[in-house]
């Protein structure tokens, strides 16, 4: 069975999340994005290239929030910033995707719509707006562990969204993405330069709305927890790498 076809089937499992407690329902913003939803950006003098196929993508690292500062700003999404809204910056993943956060020191989670960019923080993943964080309890610690997991689109339910929650597979092809190019020769440089180190390096082309990219992309393992470990270990030497499941 194909990694699409487990996806698939599990994609028919549905979840309605909270963060323990009282719910935190999420309200469903329908916002005109188009094609800037995955639209390569700069920032800080870096290029961020957004993943085109997010569903199923999961990730561990610390989050941080921002609120006050930023209440009634315009977003990277061109929506204005509501502290109390849940909706959190990410660097990579396409403006509104929603998105399962676990706070890994309380088990507290909420789910957020993904609607700014950023945080542009080594080691942060998740930028989380005031509401978010609160409910997530981490308002005092300010940046705290968690794990995100990217949630199916929503359908409505009785006591508000239900998310298809794809679940965190153990199986699979793990590879570590460590650069995406406009130049196909570029990518083959780079691809020849790490397949003297690594066994298997691919270069996996996508249509963006701004034309043809090229991902280099280094294969780590059939399993997801191993990819990490070994993705950790690489970390140094690529800061911006990141796992992902063919």
């Amino acid at each position: 069975m194909t990694w699409g076809q487990k996806l698939l089937i599990l994609s028919g499992f549905f979840f309605l999340f909270s963060c323990g407690g009282p719910e935190h329902r999420v309200k469903i913003v329908h916002v005109p994005l188009g094609p800037s939803a995955g639209k390569p950006y700069k920032a800080n003098g870096r290029t961020y290239y957004p993943l085109p196929r997010p569903l199923g993508y999961t990730e561990e690292g610390l989050a941080s929030w921002y609120g006050p500062g930023f209440h009634g700003r315009r977003t990277a999404s061109g929506e204005i910033y509501n502290m109390y809204a849940f909706t959190a910056a990410h660097k990579t993943l396409p403006l509104g995707t929603y998105v399962l956060v676990t706070n890994l020191k309380n088990g507290r989670r909420v789910v957020v719509r993904i609607n700014d960019r950023g945080p542009f923080v080594p080691g942060r993943i998740i930028d989380l707006s005031y509401a978010a964080a609160r409910a997530l309890n981490m308002v005092e610690d300010g940046v705290v562990p968690v794990r995100i997991t990217v949630l199916a689109p929503a359908r409505p339910g009785p006591k508000g969204p239900v998310f298809a929650r794809v679940p965190n597979l153990k199986k699979g092809e793990f590879y570590l993405q460590v650069g995406a190019f406009r130049s196909y020769t570029n990518a083959v440089r780079l691809r020849e330069r790490l397949a003297r180190r690594f066994r298997t390096v691919l270069i996996e082309p996508y249509d963006s709305p701004e034309g043809p990219f090229y991902r280099v992309k280094i294969f780590l393992a059939y399993d997801l927890e191993k990819a990490r470990k070994m993705a950790e270990s690489l970390r140094r030497e690529f800061p911006e790498a990141f796992v992902v499941a063919r």
